[in-house]
C-alpha cells in the first residue's frame, strides 16, 4: 500500500517527526512490541472517524488526517509514560474509542499517536445498593449492556452507535442516548473517573452521589473531547432492568402540536423513556405504512419502569397526545422504531451516488423549539443543491429538547463536496443560533463546530482556553478540536 497516493485533507498541519524509528523503539520500551504500530493498513485505518464527509473522500481516494504511531496501552501507567514522552517530544496524541464519532474529534489532523481504548475494557465492580459500575472506558457500549442486563440492570445509555462507541467516546462527547427523557444524558450518570492528564498526572476523582465540597472538577473532564486528559475508568449510576414497558405513537398534524402534547407531559414530571418527534418529511420516510399519519407527525413513546407507575405514564401520556388534537395509532409504530432503530443505511448509501449527506444535533429551550426547527429547514432548503432537509427531535426535558436534522445533496457547479458540506453546516448553525439554540446536544465539537465555539461562549472561551493551556501548556493531546478553530485546515 502506497500512502502517497492518498491526499490528505489536512496535510499542512502535520507535525513532522523527524526520527519515527527511534520514537517507535521509545514507545515498544513502554507497551511492548506488539502493541506498537507503523503498518500502513493501520495508520489509515485510524485516519478518519465516522464523519459522513470522510465517506465521500474515501471513495476520492482522501483521506482526513493521517497518524505516525498507533499503540494499544493496556494500563494507567502506560498512559502516563506515552503523554511524558509526547510531552518531551511535542508530538500530538489522540485518543480512539472506537471511531463512531460524526464531528471529526478523532481525526489525528496533526499526525502523531493514536492511543486505541480498546484493551481497556474491564467491568471492575457492580454495587446493587448503590445501584453503580465502575468500567473501563474502552468497553464496547453493547458489551457493556449486555453484561448489566444479564445481572438484571440495564445502564439506561442506548445510543444508536451502541454496538460500534465506547465508554469513553461518550464520556468525551457528552453523548445521549435513546431512553434519555428518564435515564438523562451521558453526563448525569457518571459519579467518578480517573484520569490520565496531558503532563502525565493520574487523578482519581471517587464516586460521589452529591457534594458541596466547591467546584466540581472531574465535570471538567466530561465533554472535553480528550483534550484535557485520557479518561481511563468510570463509575456510573445504573438501574434495575425494567418490570414493564408501554408502546404508545400518535400522530399529530403539524410540529407545534406535538412539541405542546411533549411539553405538557413534561411540566407534569412524567418520563416516558423514549420519546421520538419525527417531522412531515420523516414521517413519510419511516413510518408510510401508517395511514393515521399520513402527511402528519409522528411521535413514538415508550414508558418503562415499575408496572404501576409505567401505567400512570401510558395513561397521562396519552391524556396528553389527546388534548393536542393527537391521533392514536398504536403499538406498531413503536414495534417499527424498535425493530429499525440502529439501522443507519441511508448515510453509507449516499457517496456512491455524489450526494453529500449529515446529521447535526443542536439543542432548545421550549420557547424556541419550533422557531429553530422552521428557520433550519428554511434556510437549508434556500440552499442551492439541496435535496433533502427533515428532522427528528429524540431528547426531551422540561424545559426543553435536543432536535436532530438530516440534510443531503448534490454541489452546485463550481463548488466542491466539502465547500458544499460546510455551506450546510454553517447555514444550519447560523440558523440554530440566530434563533437563540445551542450549536449542539450530543455529538460534540470535533472540527465541524470548533469554529462556532467563539460565538456559542463568548469571552468564556478565553477562560476555557487558559485551563487547556494550564493542563496542556505543549497542546499534545487532540489538539486543534474545541479551543480552535481548524474547520478550514487551519488554525485561527
Amino acid at each position: 500500500m502506497n500512502l502517497e497516493n492518498f491526499e490528505i485533507i489536512y496535510k499542512e498541519n502535520r507535525i513532522e517527526i523527524k526520527n519515527k524509528q527511534k520514537m517507535k523503539e521509545k514507545l515498544i520500551e513502554i507497551v511492548g512490541d506488539g502493541n506498537v504500530s507503523i503498518d500502513k493498513i493501520d495508520l489509515l485505518a485510524y485516519s478518519r472517524d465516522s464523519t459522513l464527509i470522510t465517506l465521500n473522500w474515501t471513495i476520492q481516494g482522501k483521506i482526513a488526517g493521517l497518524p505516525d504511531f498507533v499503540v494499544w496501552p493496556e494500563n494507567k501507567a502506560q498512559i502516563s509514560e506515552i503523554l511524558r514522552l509526547a510531552n518531551n517530544e511535542k508530538i500530538p496524541v489522540i485518543p480512539y474509542g472506537e471511531g463512531s464519532g460524526v464531528v471529526g474529534g478523532a481525526i489525528p489532523i496533526y499526525g502523531g499517536i493514536i492511543v486505541d481504548m480498546k484493551k481497556f475494557n474491564k467491568i471492575l465492580e457492580i454495587n446493587d445498593k448503590d445501584l453503580t459500575a465502575t468500567v473501563e472506558t474502552g468497553i464496547n457500549g453493547m458489551n457493556l449492556e449486555r453484561y448489566l442486563n444479564a445481572k438484571g440492570y440495564t445502564s439506561g445509555h442506548i445510543p444508536q452507535s451502541l454496538y460500534i462507541s465506547s465508554l469513553g467516546g461518550w464520556i468525551a462527547h457528552r453523548a445521549a442516548g435513546q431512553f434519555s427523557t428518564k435515564y438523562g444524558k451521558i453526563e448525569d450518570m457518571v459519579l467518578g473517573m480517573e484520569v490520565v492528564l496531558p503532563q502525565g498526572n493520574i487523578i482519581d476523582f471517587k464516586p460521589i452521589i452529591r457534594a458541596s465540597t466547591g467546584p466540581q472538577l472531574n465535570k471538567l473532564f466530561i465533554g472535553a473531547e480528550g483534550t484535557l486528559g485520557i479518561v481511563t475508568k468510570a463509575t456510573l449510576k445504573i438501574w434495575p432492568f425494567p418490570e414493564k414497558r408501554a408502546l404508545i405513537s400518535y400522530a399529530f398534524p403539524i410540529i407545534e402540536d406535538s412539541f405542546n402534547a411533549t411539553r405538557e407531559i413534561m411540566r407534569e414530571h412524567i418520563f416516558p423513556a423514549v420519546i421520538r418527534i419525527y417531522d412531515q418529511f420523516e414521517t413519510e420516510r419511516h413510518f408510510v405504512d401508517i395511514e393515521q399519519a399520513k402527511d402528519k407527525v409522528m411521535v413514538v413513546f415508550v414508558c418503562e419502569g415499575n408496572k404501576k407507575l409505567v401505567e400512570l405514564e401510558e395513561t397521562i401520556t396519552k391524556e396528553k397526545c389527546e388534548n393536542n388534537k393527537g391521533i392514536n395509532c398504536g403499538e406498531h409504530p413503536v414495534e417499527h422504531w424498535f425493530e429499525t432503530r440502529f439501522r443507519v443505511t441511508e448515510t453509507s448509501t449516499m457517496p456512491p451516488y455524489k450526494i453529500v449527506f449529515d446529521t447535526l444535533e443542536i439543542a432548545s429551550s421550549w420557547d424556541n423549539a419550533a422557531k429553530i426547527y422552521h428557520s433550519v429547514i428554511d434556510s437549508v432548503n434556500s440552499l442551492k443543491g439541496i435535496l433533502i432537509i427533515s428532522a427528528h427531535v429524540s431528547h426531551f426535558y422540561p424545559n426543553g429538547v435536543g432536535i436532530y436534522f438530516t440534510l443531503g445533496g448534490v454541489p452546485p457547479k463550481g463548488k466542491t463536496e466539502f465547500e458544499f458540506y460546510q455551506k450546510c453546516w454553517d447555514t444550519t448553525i447560523r440558523g440554530v443560533l440566530d434563533a437563540g439554540g445551542s450549536i449542539a446536544h450530543h455529538h460534540g465539537i470535533g472540527i465541524n463546530r470548533s469554529h462556532w465555539m467563539e460565538e456559542e461562549w463568548g469571552k468564556s472561551m478565553d477562560i476555557m482556553r487558559n485551563i487547556k493551556r494550564l493542563l496542556d501548556p505543549n497542546n499534545i493531546l487532540n489538539p486543534g478540536k474545541v479551543y480552535t478553530h481548524i474547520w478550514k485546515g487551519s488554525e485561527s
